[in-house]
């Protein structure tokens, strides 16, 4: 007789999830996504990956303070019917970002620094930290993709620490794949890049969110 034991909660979900969450909140080339392109260009490819460590430091700080504030409300979350319409209103905030994120000129944040000097690793690090936490509005983005994932679990205290863990490998993986195809394609490179970067990125979150929306408004598959 087979023993079929279902599992508690499924992990490798949570991962998937983590990933995705962290990939998105990082992707877009906002000041710190522009300062990382800077730094590698200008100091070399390490200077700015960890231009993109002190971004995801920071980010981690917001994601779990979304979390925490998110997790008092679960009650209302698991509600079937809210959270048909928090999904809705997640995928609509994910497509709006999106948007921005196609329409934004990255350029007009590009500055030439004074400073001949690469400066420590840990200074690149700091400053890129202060940087991202100086936008406290990254919050309303990770409100949007927990919504959308259904990423809050709090009675799962090790998966939710697994997917925050994996919020930084996904972070990471972008910055690193960033970092490394800047490093390469050097020669090539040019302000118009960033901006082309941020349309293919704003192209996708839309055409991602846009899916989502019609997958949850016509019950098409589940998120959860």
């Amino acid at each position: 007789m087979p023993f079929n034991i279902p599992l508690p909660f499924n992990f490798l979900d949570t991962i998937v999830k983590g990933m995705i969450v962290g990939i998105l909140c990082s992707a877009p080339m906002g000041p710190v996504g522009v300062l990382c392109v800077q730094r590698t260009l200008n100091k070399g490819r390490w200077y700015g990956f960890v231009t993109g460590l002190g971004a995801t430091a920071s980010d981690l700080i917001y994601a779990l303070i979304t979390g925490f504030g998110m997790s008092f409300v679960m009650d209302l979350i698991d509600n079937p019917q809210y959270k048909f319409f928090l999904q809705i209103f997640g995928s609509i905030l994910l497509f709006c970002f999106g948007y921005y994120c196609f329409k934004s000129d990255p350029r007009q944040k590009v500055h030439e620094s004074k400073k001949k000097q690469k400066g420590t690793l840990v200074h690149n690090f700091m400053t890129a930290f202060i940087v991202t936490f100086s936008n406290p509005l990254i919050i309303f983005l990770f409100m949007a993709t927990f919504a959308q994932f259904a990423f809050i679990v709090p009675e799962h205290p090790m998966a939710m620490s697994l997917g925050y863990i994996s919020i930084v490998g996904g972070a990471l993986l972008w910055w690193y794949g960033l970092t490394w195809l800047i490093d390469r394609v050097r020669e090539y490179f040019s302000l118009n890049s960033i901006v082309i970067i941020n349309r293919i990125i704003g192209s996708v979150v839309m055409a991602f969110s846009f899916a989502i929306f019609i997958g949850t408004a016509f019950n098409l598959f589940s998120l959860y």
